[in-house]
């Protein structure tokens, strides 16, 4: 099993960037599609990025998309989600995940991860 460790939130003002970072042990990170999904406060873990294994392939959900950015440095085991323009609405726990699976169209289905990281909390104030 993977583990994965994230880093990076912290507490910004609207309009301000972060970048978090998820470090990933192991040999076989480049097999791993990896993820970010976050949760609010009362809410349900939603999908916000993902990046394929092999090309890079990105996809966003529609809340982030133009805002956020995932890429992945397969060097040093590490995904990374840039956010800009935060927006009070992205105030949540963020969640790096990894699958051994082959999505398709299916990216932001959360069961397709069963590898998670412990999460780190991103505050957006206004």
């Amino acid at each position: 099993q993977v583990q994965l460790v994230e880093s990076g939130g912290g507490t910004v003002q609207a309009g301000g960037s972060l970048r978090l970072s998820c470090a990933a042990s192991g040999r076989t990170f480049s097999s791993y599609v990896m993820g970010w999904f976050r949760q609010a406060p009362g809410k349900e873990r939603d999908f916000v990025a993902a990046i394929s294994r092999g090309d890079g392939t990105t996809y966003y959900a529609d809340s982030v998309k133009g805002r956020f950015t995932i890429s992945r440095d397969n060097a040093k085991n590490t995904v990374y989600l840039q956010m800009n323009s935060l927006k009070p609405e992205d105030t949540a726990v963020y969640y790096c995940g990894a699958t051994e699976a082959n999505p398709t169209s299916t990216w932001s289905v959360q069961a397709l991860y069963p590898y998670w990281g412990q999460g780190t909390q991103v505050t957006v104030s206004s």
